[in-house]
């Protein structure tokens, strides 16, 4: 099977080609601005040094692929509040681009990473088949770019019914390669214990879905075998964690000194969501059966950065 990985350089993009170049034979071409930088990672990498590394200008109708995935985008809340309105054009250049190739090669299936975001509001209670997209529109602030440039993408796909295109919407990935000074709770709190601080939150039990590399790239292979379709699925683990017993859990694995305050030091480029997981399990009609809970994953994540427990 031959693949084109657009976003090679995002990190669940890295997770998912290493996941490709342990367990698949798969003729991988990646996709990024910046060849010299992702050279000495595939370079770090021998299972996925022969995997080719090209520009996005190199991208062409003429080159055949089976699955293109499009993973270009902002994988950093506070990268995403300083990108501001942006976002739109980032989205729709590199979305068009693989729609123009589907043109000449109409057999090809298109993988788009979209997010739970496209949902809207603040999540009081966790998203269902049944849901609808909620957004402000007489009063749209930053905090919404990233949700309508994400919903005009999935709305444009689901116009090209013919096409065999899925939208895949991601709510929480955690990963122990991620760059832990990006800003998600994960993170923050990872840092946290890092550096030997006290991690301040406030006293709302928020619920997260943390999906981690192995369950990803389950998915990804059940859409990529499932019978050609124009579609959207949430991601899901067997389970959502809320952060209380996130935060003690570790506590009593890793000594993590939390705090609970008024006024917690967190990034919400998006708008708060209080519990952003998805109840619809439409992925299990493509054969995808989670693995793990969101606790599970990230635990399992946490030991592989060698931190000691207590």
């Amino acid at each position: 099977m031959k693949i084109a990985i657009l976003g090679a350089s995002s990190q669940i993009a890295k997770d998912l080609i290493t996941s490709f170049a342990l367990h698949t034979d798969y003729a991988c071409t990646l996709f990024v601005r910046d060849r010299l930088s992702m050279q000495e990672w595939v370079s770090a990498m021998p299972c996925a040094n022969n995997y080719a590394l090209l520009n996005y200008p190199e991208f062409n109708h003429r080159d055949h692929y089976d699955v293109i995935l499009n993973f270009v985008g902002i994988g950093d809340p506070a990268r995403a509040q300083q990108m501001g309105s942006v976002i739109f054009d980032v989205t729709f250049q590199y979305d068009r681009m693989v729609l123009d190739y589907l043109q000449y090669n109409p057999s090809t299936r298109y993988i788009f990473l979209s997010s739970g975001a496209v949902y809207g509001g603040d999540f009081a209670q966790p998203v269902s088949a049944d849901s609808v997209a909620i957004l402000p529109l007489n009063n749209l602030t930053a905090a919404n770019w990233y949700a309508i440039a994400k919903l005009y993408a999935e709305a444009r796909h689901r116009a090209l019914f013919e096409r065999c295109i899925t939208d895949v919407r991601v709510f929480n990935y955690f990963s122990h390669t991620q760059d832990l000074s990006a800003r998600f709770l994960i993170t923050d709190l990872l840092r946290a214990l890092t550096q030997g601080q006290t991690f301040i939150t406030t006293a709302q039990n928020i619920v997260r879905d943390f999906v981690t590399p192995a369950d990803f790239f389950n998915l990804i292979e059940c859409i990529m075998r499932a019978p050609a379709a124009n579609q959207v699925v949430d991601v899901y683990t067997r389970a959502p964690v809320d952060k209380f017993t996130l935060l003690q859990t570790l506590q009593d694995q890793y000594g993590l000194d939390y705090e609970v305050s008024s006024s917690g030091n967190s990034v919400n480029a998006t708008g708060a969501k209080m519990n952003y997981y998805s109840l619809n399990k439409a992925a299990q009609q493509l054969g995808y059966r989670a693995q793990k809970t969101s606790l599970e994953g990230v635990l399992d994540e946490i030991a592989q950065l060698g931190f000691g427990g207590c």
